[in-house]
């Protein structure tokens, strides 16, 4: 009989190509992935990879296994949904994910004290710019600039986020930004990776590339090199607004406006830590953002 364990380890070789990014993604050392596989090939009678020097690819043997492995999975997953969301007790960990910008700004004082009144709830913050999937827990708990679309997601809309361009101030009298003027300066951008996050595709069509004397895969490290004197940066307005040292030089970009949605999944919303959870982050979020966006009359 096949074990689960080996078929965990096979199921993180095909979704990460290799060796080395299934045991990152496992948290161990390429030998204990590699004894695994070799204890499923050998149980399976066949080879479920083929070494290649580009990665591993599944064998035909190989892709029965994984969907066979998939489907055990996702059961596994959604019986661990249905025992945690009915879950009453105000502790153990529970897993939350945001953006790096939401999360320097606003998400871990907003935790600091939602910590304060829960001792017993460990949370466990994944900082990434990418969606997890909730569906597979990767998150129990997300905030998401964008309004979500899948069916078995539950949330709640906390605000909508601004964006507009920043630089350091030039000593002048500061008023009301008025059309935006990219004539003569130098700009900030996002590495050739992030082109396809909104605002990257906005500098691209605003901005000619030689203008872009900068380019960040961070949106934090965009802001402190806007700080630093380098250039023009387009930040959410949350994160460029309290800086004393930057002033915005355009108005908000409707182009640019996202929302900030609070989500979970489905089977997870009536476990009593993700209820008090969400209820108190969302209230103190929605607390928090009118605070920062407050002086876009600065130049």
């Amino acid at each position: 009989m096949l074990d689960w364990d080996d078929l965990r380890f096979a199921l993180a070789i095909a979704r990460h190509g290799g060796l080395g990014g299934a045991a990152r993604a496992l948290g161990v050392d390429n030998s204990t992935v590699f004894r695994h596989l070799n204890a499923l090939e050998a149980k399976l009678g066949a080879k479920a990879f083929e070494r290649l020097p580009a990665g591993y690819r599944p064998t035909d043997s190989g892709e029965r296994l994984i969907d066979a492995a998939e489907r055990m999975e996702a059961e596994a997953i959604a019986i661990d949904r249905e025992l945690s969301g009915r879950d009453t007790r105000l502790s153990g960990r529970l897993r939350v994910t945001a953006s790096e910008t939401l999360s320097f700004r606003i998400l871990t004082a907003e935790i600091a004290r939602f910590r304060e009144a829960h001792p017993g709830i460990e949370v466990e913050l994944t900082i990434d710019n990418r969606a997890l999937d909730l569906s597979r827990r990767e998150a129990d708990v997300a905030l998401r600039a964008t309004r979500p679309r899948e069916p078995d997601l539950f949330g709640r809309k906390l605000a909508d986020i601004l964006w507009a361009v920043y630089g350091v101030s030039d000593g002048k009298k500061r008023r009301a930004p008025g059309k935006f003027s990219h004539e003569g300066r130098n700009f900030i951008g996002w590495a050739e990776a992030a082109q396809g996050i909104r605002a990257a595709r906005w500098l691209t069509e605003q901005v000619a590339r030689d203008a872009i004397v900068y380019r960040s895969s961070s949106v934090l490290n965009q802001l402190v090199a806007a700080k630093a004197g380098m250039g023009l940066a387009v930040l959410p307005c949350y994160l460029g607004d309290p800086e004393e040292e930057l002033a915005a030089f355009s108005p908000p970009i409707p182009d640019l406006t996202t929302e900030l949605w609070l989500i979970t999944h489905q089977a997870m919303k009536d476990s009593a830590r993700v209820r008090t959870f969400m209820e108190a982050i969302g209230d103190g979020v929605k607390r928090a953002l009118p605070k920062l966006v407050r002086r876009r009359n600065r130049r």
